[in-house]
């Protein structure tokens, strides 16, 4: 009977929890990835990013094809419509197994559920793994088991947890058989079909090379000079982390095999420890996935209309240089530095005073690396929400 690993946001041979699993099991391994350009669209995706993860999902086909593992794209339009697809497919294909990896955002785990139950009847047991943070989701808790608030606490407990666990990577699965001919999409779905070039290459090996040369060569200084745009100070790994194509566990072992001890790598494994945190937010408290404030108290402040000052914000002709630039940059190249998007989150929260949450949405439709975790936690961080 067949295994069957399905790929979300984890478009990735290497440190892949499902994809190992699936290959320790005797008989064929297949996967499988579902375009949904409805549900991208009703999750505010950018034609970045669309582009991004179809790229990648052809060159993730192009490599398990390699290893004798066929990936085949799937065509539905939200993730209602997923549903009877995978099971259909799992009938085509005799799949006795289903592997993936688990999403933390609410739409997300409704679907998970759904499939769980439709595939349980249908006989087909499914297996799900946590895999989007360096902790498992749910692992670092406060002494009363609870979920961590603020992330100063979060972080120490979470550097004693890798201190006392020692987190190792998943294997790259060896060859499952002959070579098979790949399956290719060329699909790029109308409302995603005007996208800027990808801001860093194509590939997991390219994302693998970005990493060790900013271990080895930036690292260092990344304390000194990540809050200056106009230096090349940061990674720029942030499109690969947010669509799966690297994980969390690979950079902080990347960050450890470099001898992680210097105040740049420090600083840059805390970055880690931010995305973990907000993926803990997303989990824990489903609310922030809806729309909703962390702050419950907060939803009573009556913000301005939106109007002109927000459509000037979003075209970059505020008047401030700064953030204007900011703002060209994300509409030009789908990217814009981690200290720009604090400045320009606070300005229009702050000194516009327009709700954070139109704010989020536009940053979602013109990120490549929009992930929602970290997106809504940055904007909520920024608007005091």
């Amino acid at each position: 009977m067949t295994q069957l690993v399905w790929f979300r946001n984890d478009l990735r041979l290497a440190d892949n929890p499902a994809l190992t699993a699936a290959c320790k099991h005797d008989g064929p391994v297949r996967a499988c990835f579902v375009v949904t350009p409805g549900q991208w669209q009703e999750h505010d995706w950018s034609a970045a990013r669309a582009q991004f993860v179809l790229e990648h999902a052809n060159t993730l086909a192009r490599s398990l094809a390699d290893k004798g593992v066929k990936l085949s794209f799937l065509h539905a339009d939200t993730f209602a419509d997923s549903v009877p697809l995978l099971l259909e497919f799992c009938r085509q294909h005799e799949v006795s197994h289903l592997h993936f990896n688990e999403e933390y955002g609410v739409n997300e785990r409704r679907r998970d559920k759904q499939v769980r139950d439709q595939l349980a009847d249908a006989g087909v047991q499914v297996a799900k793994y946590r895999d989007q943070t360096v902790a498992p989701v749910g692992e670092i808790l406060t002494q009363q088991q609870e979920p961590y608030s603020v992330f100063t606490p979060f972080s120490r407990r979470w550097r004693a947890w890798i201190d006392e666990t020692h987190p190792g990577l998943y294997p790259e699965p060896a060859s499952q058989g002959d070579q098979v001919k790949p399956e290719q999409t060329d699909t790029r779905p109308a409302p995603f079909d005007q996208a800027p070039e990808p801001i860093v290459p194509i590939g997991e090996g390219a994302a693998h090379d970005r990493l060790q040369r900013f271990v080895a060569e930036r690292a260092q200084s990344y304390k000194d000079q990540r809050d200056f745009p106009a230096v090349d100070g940061t990674s720029l790994l942030s499109p690969y982390l947010a669509n799966g194509v690297l994980s969390g566990r690979q950079c902080l072992a990347a960050a450890q095999e470099a001898g992680g001890q210097s105040q740049g790598l420090f600083t840059w494994v805390t970055e880690i420890a931010w995305r973990d945190f907000y993926v803990n937010i997303l989990y824990h408290y489903p609310r922030v996935s809806m729309h909703r404030a962390f702050k419950p108290e907060t939803e009573a402040l009556v913000w301005n209309d939106p109007g002109e000052h927000f459509e000037a914000w979003k075209e970059g002709r505020t008047g401030v240089p700064i953030v204007d630039a900011a703002m060209r940059q994300l509409k030009t190249t789908g990217w814009m530095h981690n200290r720009l998007r604090m400045i320009t989150a606070m300005y229009l929260t702050k000194n516009l005073f327009v709700d954070w949450r139109l704010g989020e949405a536009w940053f979602m439709q013109n990120l490549v690396d929009g992930y929602l975790a970290s997106n809504n936690g940055g904007w909520q961080w920024s608007a005091s929400t």
